[in-house]
């Protein structure tokens, strides 16, 4: 099964999906592994790895150890072109529709796709939406752009539009990593009556009910990745898991 076609049927079975970021940067290989394994255990439905930098030479040999030791789905979240590997399963094709620098709309996706091919990796073509979060986080620093406003949803909503259109699979609202606010709830309730495809949430969601209250307006997954990292407590994460898949 296409790990896009697993998300659609837990989405459909659970109402919404729970991702955990795995950050090759924040932890140890032992650490990440163990890490991914309290995933599996406390119900999580895929992992995502990835990060806005790469200080470390071992992505293969970090994907690899959570293959053999965890059975979710693997997703690459893709921080440039240097993190690719085809040991995962899938990568969010992402296109940074919410900026206007072309590197990230198109330049380095066409730097990867080729890659990603011979590496026989399933892409999910996702726009990915910078969302105002009260600090400048890492992945819009390195990216030089703006993000939307926090209080602008009809930019949000025409942007969404713009990648429903262009026929990409999903969008992805991201407040960013360490972010002080998360999306807020509003963006997401009033972008779910305008767009059909899958809404993505991550960034500064702290609880499992700001989590909650992110599903109930619409979102279709849930990322969580600091908060999880940091504690590592796996009733955290079951705590997560139950609260977003409160609907099913």
């Amino acid at each position: 099964m296409k790990v896009f076609e697993y998300l659609t049927q837990v989405r459909v079975k659970k109402g919404a999906g729970y991702l955990v970021l795995i950050d090759p940067d924040k932890q140890s290989l032992e650490e990440a592994v163990a890490l991914a394994k309290s995933c599996a255990d406390a119900d999580v439905d895929a992992l995502l790895v990835g990060g806005s930098l790469l200080f470390t030479h071992i992505f293969d040999e970090l994907i690899k150890g959570i293959k053999a030791e965890c059975n979710l789905p693997v997703i690459i979240f893709p921080g440039s072109t240097r993190q690719l590997s085809k040991y995962a399963d899938a990568i969010l094709f992402l296109s940074l529709l919410s900026g206007r620098n072309v590197n990230y709309i198109i330049g380095d996706q066409v730097l990867a796709a080729p890659i990603i091919k011979s590496m026989k990796l399933e892409p999910i073509s996702t726009a990915y939406l910078f969302i105002e979060s009260g600090n400048i986080t890492s992945a819009q620093f390195l990216s030089d752009t703006k993000p939307i406003p926090r209080e602008k949803a009809d930019i949000v909503i025409a942007h969404a539009l713009a990648a429903e259109y262009l026929g990409m699979s999903m969008v992805y609202l991201e407040a960013g990593s360490g972010a002080q606010q998360s999306v807020p709830d509003a963006i997401i309730a009033t972008l779910h009556k305008f767009i059909t495809i899958p809404i993505i949430v991550g960034g500064g969601i702290r609880t499992p009910e700001e989590a909650q209250k992110k599903v109930n307006a619409g979102a279709s997954f849930i990322v969580t990745g600091n908060v999880i990292e940091q504690s590592r407590d796996r009733n955290l994460i079951k705590a997560f898991a139950q609260a977003i898949h409160s609907k099913a």
